[in-house]
């Protein structure tokens, strides 16, 4: 065999090895049930009210959360405690630096952010959104906050993309509850 032959044969099981580490990173957390259950433990009932937006309705969201809602329908359920209401649980994406973060938010009657869970991250960096501890900054939140980034929700080095992309999320359906959830 030839050194060109010898060197073929080592090449090639080195780029079989290299070219699988830029293969991105998926993770899936929870499913909706579980993320239902740890944001509103004391329901009985998660009553699936999905939202179909006008384009009047998505161009106010626009204007008003300063992002664009990029779908016209939106998954949410109502959640009951014995036909009582208890807020409102969305499931959203939003992009993190290249794919997208599937996110659940609780929102009271009232228009505050009760908890936010990441239900899959599929980033090779910034998972680190994920954290109980900078998810907590949403806890209170309304539309009376100014829900910025390194305002009144830290930055994670790292992960600015995943968290500003999820701070925007988290106003935009702050604003769509205000027009629309807390009319139904």
């Amino acid at each position: 065999m030839t050194e060109r032959e010898l060197l073929g044969l080592w090449a090639t099981p080195v780029a079989a090895i290299v070219l699988p580490l830029n293969v991105a990173f998926a993770a899936d957390y929870l499913d909706v049930a579980q993320a239902q259950r740890l944001l509103f433990p004391d329901a009985t009932t998660f009553v699936d009210r999905t939202v179909t937006l006008t384009d009047a309705q998505r161009s106010e969201i626009r204007k008003r959360a300063g992002v664009r809602q990029r779908s016209a329908t939106q998954r949410v359920w109502r959640s009951e405690r014995n036909g009582q209401p208890l807020g409102w649980f969305i499931v959203d994406d939003v992009i993190g630096k290249h794919e997208f973060i599937t996110y659940a938010v609780a929102i009271s009657p009232q228009g505050e952010v009760l908890g936010v869970e990441i239900l899959s991250y599929r980033e090779t960096h910034g998972g680190e959104v994920r954290d109980a501890s900078w998810r907590e900054h949403f806890d209170g939140k309304t539309l009376a906050d100014p829900l910025r980034l390194d305002r009144d929700i830290p930055n994670i080095s790292g992960a600015t993309l995943s968290c500003r992309n999820l701070v925007d999320g988290v106003k935009r359906l702050l604003v769509l509850h205000d027009l629309v959830l807390r009319h139904v």
